[in-house]
C-alpha cells in the first residue's frame, strides 16, 4: 500500500477515499446494435438489495471507477475481507464468499474488528493453506498421531519433501500437553491439534497445550504488517470439525491462534458442498493465508458459499438433534456383546470424559442455564476380535446396515458409517494407525437426524450378523 510522506499527501489521500466511498457504477451508452445488446450487462432496478436472503454474486470481475481505483486495489496487502474500495477479482475475494465468512467468524466469537475468516473450496484446502502460510524449509511442526487421513498424507508426502521436519505425538488425555512439550524444538513453528480426533473421538486438552507453548516460548507477539514467518513462537492450530463452534470456541482459549473446520461437514450440514474455513485474530497469519489462497489454493465459489451460509443458519438445532440421537445409539452399542469398546465423549467410559463437559458447550452462551447438554454426533466403536477377524467383522457390519449409509464424510442430516482401516486411513501404516488408537475393527458413525430408534435397531441387526457376509444379506422392503 502507498505510504503518505507528509500532511498534504494525507489530505489528498483522504480526500480521494472520501470522494470514492459513495461510488456508483459508471454510466455506459445505451446499446443500439444487436451484438452489443447481447454482450451488455443488464442489472435490476434499485430495490433488489432489499431481498432478505443475501444474493449469489457469480461475477468473476468487478467494474472500476478509474485507473487509480484499480491501482489501489492491486497495491493492497492481502487480507480476507475487502475495505471501502470494494472487490476487484473473485480469486482475491467475492461478495457471497465474504458474507458466509462473516457469519462463520461470528460463530467463532470473532468480531470484524478483531479477526477474520477465510473460506476455501474444501476442508483440505483450508488445512493445507493454513500450514503453507506458516511453514517453510527448515521449520519443525508437531502433529497428533490420530489426525485426519488427508492431513497426515499432506504432511508425510508433501511437507517433509519441502524440508519441513515433522514429529507425531499422542495428543489425547492428561498426558497430551506434556507429550507436545517433550517434542518442542528451537525451530518448532507449528503445534497442530485435532479434537475431537478423527476417527477415534479422543479429546485434546487445548488449554493445556496452549499453556505449554506459552510457558516454553513466551507469549506470542504478532506485529501488524509483518510476515507470519517472522513470529518467534509457534503457531497453535486446531481442526475442530467434529465439535463445530456450537460446542467448541477454539479462539476463546488463550494461546490458540487458528481455528480450522471442514465446512463440508456439520457447518454445511447437507452433504451437498465441499468447503473449509480458517479463522484467526492474527493479522500476519491472515495475510499469509490470504496470499496462499490467492496464489495457490482456491476461495469457496459463490454457489457453495450461499449453500454454506444457508446450512449454518440451522446449525444450532441440528447439532442438538445429532447429540441427542448419538447418546441413545452409543448407550446401545456399549451393551452389545459384539462391541469391544465405544468411544463417545458423553459416556462415562470414555477415556477423556473429564474433558468433555468443558469442550462440548452445546450452543451455550455465558448467561444460559437451561441448555440441554449434548456431546456431538460422532461415535466410534470397535468390534470384538483382533487382526483379520476384526477387519472382517467391521466390514460386515458396515455392509449389513440398511438405514445408515455406507459412505465417507460426516455431519449431514443422514447417518453415515465407514471403516477407517479399510477405507479412509489405508494410507497410514498399520503400526502408526494402531499407535494412534485406530483399531482394525474400529467403525465410525456419523449419527444423523433420523428417528433414534430406527438407527439403534439398524445397528443391532448388523452387529448380530457381523460374522456373515454383509453383501449377501437380502434387503427387505
Amino acid at each position: 500500500m502507498n505510504v503518505a510522506t507528509n500532511d498534504n499527501d494525507v489530505k489528498v489521500e483522504q480526500a480521494s477515499m472520501d470522494t470514492a466511498s459513495p461510488r456508483k457504477p459508471r454510466s455506459h451508452a445505451k446499446p443500439k446494435s444487436f451484438a452489443t445488446k447481447c454482450a451488455s450487462l443488464y442489472h435490476p432496478n434499485m430495490g433488489a438489495e432489499r431481498g432478505l436472503a443475501p444474493p449469489v454474486y457469480f461475477g468473476s470481475t468487478f467494474t472500476l471507477d478509474d485507473a487509480a481505483h484499480g491501482a489501489r486495489l492491486h497495491e493492497k496487502r492481502e487480507q480476507p475481507y475487502t475495505d471501502e474500495d470494494g472487490f476487484v477479482y473473485s480469486r482475491w475475494g467475492a461478495p457471497t464468499n465474504e458474507a458466509a465468512a462473516l457469519q462463520i467468524a461470528a460463530l467463532e466469537g470473532v468480531d470484524v474488528n478483531e479477526g477474520q475468516c477465510l473460506l476455501f473450496n474444501s476442508g483440505m484446502s483450508a488445512i493445507t493453506s493454513a500450514l503453507m502460510a506458516v511453514l517453510k524449509a527448515g521449520d519443525h511442526a508437531i502433529f497428533p498421531f490420530t489426525v485426519y487421513g488427508g492431513t497426515h498424507e499432506f504432511v508425510t508426502e508433501f511437507a517433509t519433501q519441502w524440508g519441513i521436519e515433522v514429529t507425531f505425538v499422542d495428543a489425547s488425555g492428561p498426558e497430551g500437553p506434556a507429550n507436545y512439550r517433550a517434542a518442542f524444538k528451537d525451530n518448532t513453528k507449528l503445534v497442530y491439534t485435532e479434537t475431537p480426533a478423527n476417527p477415534t473421538m479422543r479429546l485434546t486438552d487445548l488449554e493445556g497445550v496452549a499453556k505449554a507453548v506459552t510457558e516454553h516460548y513466551g507469549i506470542a507477539e504478532d506485529i501488524v504488517g509483518t510476515s507470519p514467518h517472522e513470529r518467534k513462537s509457534p503457531w497453535v492450530m486446531c481442526d475442530g470439525t467434529f465439535a463445530t463452534p456450537y460446542h467448541q470456541r477454539i479462539l476463546d482459549i488463550p494461546g490458540m491462534d487458528v481455528s480450522i473446520h471442514s465446512a463440508t461437514k456439520y457447518l454445511g450440514g447437507h452433504s451437498d458442498i465441499l468447503a473449509g474455513s480458517v479463522t484467526s485474530r492474527s493479522e500476519p497469519f491472515l495475510h499469509g493465508c490470504a496470499k496462499v489462497q490467492k496464489l495457490i489454493t482456491v476461495p469457496l465459489n459463490p454457489m457453495d458459499s450461499f449453500l454454506l451460509a444457508r446450512g449454518v443458519r440451522t446449525l444450532d438445532v441440528r447439532m442438538q438433534r445429532h447429540g441427542e440421537n448419538a447418546l441413545k445409539v452409543a448407550k446401545m452399542l456399549e451393551k452389545h456383546p459384539m462391541v469391544a469398546a465405544v468411544y463417545y465423549p458423553g459416556l462415562d467410559s470414555h477415556p477423556d470424559r473429564y474433558l468433555a463437559d468443558s469442550i462440548f458447550r452445546s450452543g451455550r452462551d455465558d448467561d444460559d442455564d437451561d441448555v440441554i447438554q449434548t456431546y456431538g454426533g460422532m461415535i466410534s466403536f470397535v468390534t470384538v476380535g483382533e487382526g483379520e477377524e476384526a477387519l472382517r467383522r467391521a466390514r460386515n457390519v458396515c455392509e449389513q446396515l440398511r438405514v445408515i449409509n455406507l459412505a465417507v464424510s460426516l455431519g449431514g442430516v443422514e447417518s453415515l458409517c465407514e471403516h477407517p482401516a479399510s477405507m479412509t486411513h489405508t494410507m497410514i501404516p498399520r503400526e502408526q494407525r494402531l499407535a494412534g488408537g485406530l483399531h482394525d475393527g474400529l467403525i465410525r458413525i456419523s449419527v444423523g437426524l433420523e428417528k433414534a430408534e430406527d438407527l439403534v435397531e439398524d445397528l443391532k441387526t448388523a452387529l448380530d450378523l457381523c460374522d456373515e457376509d454383509g453383501c449377501d444379506v437380502p434387503f427387505e422392503e
